[in-house]
């Protein structure tokens, strides 16, 4: 049994098991000396071609725009990440604006989730200003949707949050969150705390939703928020 203040890598380790063996998520494995990026462009060309709705000149016109969308951040993260939303929500027009008969690549099958791929990677390094290294990234059809990071059940799960706040600044690797959705930071007593980007420390929430067959507090939070 886990003793109480063990190292976070034992937690890491079993919140993996999670994913693999109950959420049936595929385990990239660890990506710390990997060169990383918030859109993995050989998975999501995987699943598009695997949809078999898309031209190959299709696909690259929606990996195209939306890699220039994710990687312009000139105007700050949140702008980045709402025009991200948008195409991930939407789609990407692949037929010009001109078009009459207008044509979306869809990056996420919202209607059938179990018709995606779900993956999980852990230290994910990723160069900015100053390098950081996720504990975990969860990545739907190769493009990073959300980061965890996990303390010990000694440490406040509020220094993960503080983490996640300050991989958001500009010292560090706001690029990569362009195309993130949720934020979260949990340990074995507190739980999973959740957030968006920019989202303030004061107003992170934790889920809550009741399991008696599930007695750990994270594991159970892992197990309800990241549903297929």
């Amino acid at each position: 049994m886990e003793q109480i203040g063990s190292k976070e890598i034992i937690t890491q380790r079993r919140i993996i098991g999670l994913f693999e063996k109950s959420l049936k998520y595929t385990n990239l494995g660890d990506w710390t000396d990997r060169d990383n990026s918030n859109i993995e462009e050989a998975y999501l060309r995987k699943y598009l071609k695997g949809t078999q709705q898309y031209s190959a000149t299709e696909i690259s016109s929606a990996i195209s725009q939306l890699k220039r969308a994710a990687g312009n951040i000139a105007a700050g993260l949140y702008h980045a990440n709402k025009e991200v939303y948008g195409m991930l929500r939407y789609g990407v027009n692949v037929s010009g604006e001109a078009s009459e008969n207008k044509k979306y690549v869809h990056m996420i099958d919202w209607k059938n989730p179990l018709a995606n791929d779900f993956y999980i990677a852990e230290e994910v390094t990723v160069k900015g200003r100053n390098t950081k290294r996720p504990d975990l990234v969860i990545y739907v059809n190769g493009i990073a949707l959300a980061v965890i990071e996990l303390k010990r059940s000694t440490v406040s799960v509020h220094h993960g949050i503080r983490q996640n706040l300050d991989n958001q600044t500009d010292e560090f690797i706001p690029q990569f969150f362009t195309t993130v959705q949720l934020v979260c930071a949990g340990n074995d007593t507190e739980g999973l705390h959740y957030g968006v980007i920019d989202t303030k420390e004061k107003f992170w929430l934790r889920w809550k939703e009741s399991n008696h067959l599930v007695a750990n507090e994270l594991d159970r939070s892992i197990l309800q928020f990241f549903d297929k």
